[in-house]
């Protein structure tokens, strides 16, 4: 079964970092174009919120060898990039496990890397590569890749699957809370009580149809 997986990274260094600290308020998109040469990940989108000349001369990281602008499409900044695998990063922990990268997004402090594989164990595989070679990143996402079947979402009763969504919607599940159980159960006109019962288990259904696979 395929899986995807989304990881964050706050700390440590991936090597576009270095751009963060000319450009604070940019915003780094790595291109998914396949390359004939076998050459990963060899561009990537750089947008900014003015409209000043962008200038790349000086960013210097051990896993860069080369960069160089190719071209500026409505502000955002076409960038062709030649890494140096020798510097451990999210990179090398792709190149060297059996997962593929669906996306990359970073600005200043945060880059959100998702990837995909065929079998969970390369996404296991691929967490402890990172954490055997001091690449810090946080799991923040998992699930099949499996298409929804109409009405039989997840094997959620309709009370679950209503309660669930309205609690994310008005911010239950963030951090912090923009709201309690007990507004998310008065909107619902139920109890505390009931709106818990239905979240412990519609999470518990959840993570019984996405994170666990039967056959182990």
């Amino acid at each position: 079964m395929a899986i995807e997986a989304s990881f964050t990274a706050t700390e440590g260094e991936f090597p576009l970092a270095e751009v963060f600290s000319k450009f604070p308020a940019a915003q780094i998109e790595l291109d998914r174009v396949v390359p004939t040469n076998g050459v990963l990940i060899p561009y990537f989108w750089l947008k900014r919120d003015d409209s000043a000349e962008i200038s790349l001369e000086g960013v210097d990281h051990p896993g860069i060898d080369d960069l160089r602008i190719v071209d500026d499409v409505d502000g955002e900044v076409f960038v062709r990039i030649d890494w140096d695998f020798e510097y451990e990063s999210v990179l090398t922990a792709i190149l060297e496990t059996d997962v593929a990268l669906v996306s990359a997004v970073g600005r200043e402090g945060k880059w959100t890397f998702e990837v995909r594989a065929e079998q969970q164990e390369a996404i296991s595989a691929f967490q402890s590569y990172c954490t055997d070679h001091e690449i810090p990143i946080e799991l923040t996402q998992l699930h099949a890749l499996s298409p929804l079947q109409s009405g039989q979402e997840y094997d959620l009763t309709e009370a679950q699957r209503e309660a669930l969504t309205l609690a994310y919607v008005r911010g239950f599940y963030d951090s912090p809370r923009k709201v309690s159980q007990a507004e998310v159960a008065d909107e619902l006109d139920i109890s505390r009580q009931a709106l818990a019962s239905r979240l412990q288990r519609g999470t518990r259904r959840l993570i019984a149809s996405t994170l666990i696979d039967p056959s182990e």
